[in-house]
């Protein structure tokens, strides 16, 4: 019988406070002491004590100070969370979307962070509401806080807050923050959070700060305002913090700084950044993409032009180095620049001083250089295109912009922020993601990173239904290439996004459901004599599945499955009809 198109996900409700059963998530964590791991489904855990994370905490708060400190954990949490919204959205596909959110409640219990229990859950993906109220007791970052410090004035339990806003932000492919609202620490019998669409919250001022590792970023831009300006700096992930912070560290000095990354990381965002809370943030920030102008006028826009230089050259002007005096120069693809351009611009960092085509005056000019380039300029020295001389000029403080499938924390939060610039730009109002859009945007890989996000979700905006949600059919129509990734350890034991196999995945799908059936009616008591699945059948669709879920890691799968690596390999042997080798 043909299976009908599942519809989208409905929003769903419960105000309860049971827990939908936890088999699935309780079956998925290994411990394998003999090559010290645990795993919780791909992702290799800790077991670690409860006064260790004491100790730490207490180390950060008294070396850091406590908003830093605080900031830190949060982060750390935000992490975890994405990742097991992940393992949620997998683990319980088709599943009530109430009862995947609660996922991360369970987790927090079989971590041992505390007992969890549900006040209220109301998911609705396709408008992009959510509410959540949780009470934790027990909570083990709290109890830590107390034996070293005693009772505060403020919430402390900084990382599981974390942990709820970067999962359910996964999860709803926006932006959700969760504030503690009462907490045990605070000498409350326990615990109490509250989740909702961070731009719900009125005074989320101090929640997002900890979500911003520095001034830079807006974290998880939640602003009301529609966010219009190319300037605006958002992100979470540990990557893109880290750029931040180097950001930070340079802006108030002179030094050339060179941005290193693929194309469309948003180099010249971070370049207009560096230069708004730097002490030239008064004068001029003045960009040139060396790979959009001739190469026979490079010099002249860089470096202006006198009054009869050249035909046509009716009148003098200044280049863009006189131009940005007393401010930022930005040089974008400057790994293009030609032998006798790359020369001149040496001299121009080297001297501080320029002279016009056509000229004999020198002009010396206070700028502060900052370049940009997808291309491996070690490389280019290498390969004799790029001179060596140059490149150490410009090498003085490297930033390396990470891609964006490396920052799969941003992802969200991207959404968000241009989900309503382009609402407020076009005067559309649309309401969120649909559970499809958000996966296939988790999926792809973006090889033109956050500009090529950008152009996707305007045309999402465009294309979606008024009063309705962007569906993955509204975002990837220019020819993308989405495939259904997941994390898995792969052969050589990294974790990381492999894909599923391709035109296998309907037959291996109708498979594993046909044996999922016929194992359903067996538990239940129930015969079907024309159902003609075999125990045969079974084993295969469960040694498939293992193996796909690991990427084709054996002794991942071995785990999965409750036994050793010789004895899953024997049965894959068998399978293939190459028979016994001996023993097991």
């Amino acid at each position: 019988m043909a299976q009908t198109k599942k519809e989208p996900a409905q929003a769903s409700d419960k105000s309860t406070g049971a827990m939908p059963d936890n088999t699935d998530l309780v079956s998925r964590i290994h411990f394998s002491p003999d090559d010290g791991h645990i795993w919780l489904d791909d992702q290799r855990m800790l077991l670690w004590h409860a006064s260790g994370f004491g100790v730490l905490r207490h180390e950060l708060i008294e070396s850091l100070g406590t908003e830093r400190a605080r900031g830190l954990l949060s982060r750390m949490g935000y992490n975890s969370g994405t990742h097991d919204a992940e393992l949620a959205r997998r683990l319980r596909k088709g599943s009530e979307p109430v009862d995947t959110v609660l996922v991360g409640p369970q987790l927090h219990m079989l971590e041992g962070i505390g007992t969890v229990t549900p006040v209220r859950t109301h998911v609705d993906e396709e408008n992009g509401q959510f509410y959540g109220e949780y009470l934790w007791h027990g909570s083990a970052e709290a109890e830590e806080h107390i034996r070293l410090y005693g009772l505060e004035a403020e919430p402390v339990c900084w990382m599981q807050i974390g942990y709820a806003s970067g999962f359910t932000s996964r999860y709803m492919g926006r932006p959700i923050l969760f504030k503690e609202v009462q907490c045990k620490a605070q000498g409350a019998d326990c615990c109490r959070i509250v989740g909702k669409p961070a731009e719900e919250w009125s005074d989320a001022e101090t929640e997002l700060n900890s979500l911003r590792a520095d001034q830079l970023t807006d974290g998880v831009a939640a602003s009301s305002a529609p966010l219009l300006g190319s300037d605006d700096v958002v992100g979470v992930s540990a990557g893109f913090n880290s750029v931040c912070h180097k950001l930070r560290r340079v802006a108030n000095t002179q030094a050339t700084v060179l941005f290193l990354g693929e194309s469309g990381v948003g180099k010249e965002v971070l370049a207009r950044s560096l230069h708004r809370i730097s002490k030239r943030s008064e004068g001029p920030f003045v960009a040139i993409n060396c790979a959009a102008i001739p190469e026979s006028l490079i010099e002249s826009e860089l470096f202006g032009v006198e009054r009869g230089a050249f035909t046509g050259a009716s009148h003098s002007r200044p280049g863009r180095f006189e131009r940005a005096s007393g401010g930022t120069l930005f040089l974008d693809e400057i790994g293009i620049l030609s032998a006798t351009s790359q020369g001149k611009l040496l001299r121009a960092l080297q001297e501080r001083e320029i002279e016009r085509v056509g000229g004999h005056r020198t002009i010396k000019v206070d700028v502060r250089v900052v370049a940009a380039t997808n291309l491996d300029l070690q490389e280019e020295v290498r390969a004799g295109r790029f001179r060596a001389d140059l490149f150490f000029r410009l090498n003085v403080f490297p930033i390396m912009v990470p891609p964006l499938r490396e920052r799969l924390e941003d992802i969200p939060v991207f959404m968000n922020h241009f989900l309503r610039k382009f609402c407020a730009l076009h005067e559309r109002k649309v309401l969120g993601f649909t559970a499809r859009a958000i996966d296939a945007m988790l999926s792809y890989d973006w090889p033109g990173n956050i500009r090529e996000l950008e152009n996707v979700v305007e045309r999402g905006v465009i294309m979606a239904p008024d009063d309705g949600a962007i569906d993955s059919v509204h975002l990837f129509g220019g020819g993308e290439r989405v495939e259904q990734r997941y994390l898995a350890v792969g052969a050589g034991g990294a974790l990381g996004r492999m894909p599923t196999t391709a035109g296998a995945a309907p037959a291996a799908e109708a498979d594993a459901s046909r044996v999922h059936r016929k194992v359903t009616q067996l538990l239940a008591g129930i015969v079907d004599d024309r159902d003609t699945t075999t125990l045969d059948d079974i084993e295969e669709a469960l040694i498939d599945k293992a193996l796909q879920l690991s990427g084709g890691n054996l002794s991942a799968a071995a785990r999965t499955l409750g036994m050793t690596r010789p004895q899953l390999a024997y049965r894959q042997k068998v399978r293939r009809g190459e028979g016994s080798d001996g023993g097991v």
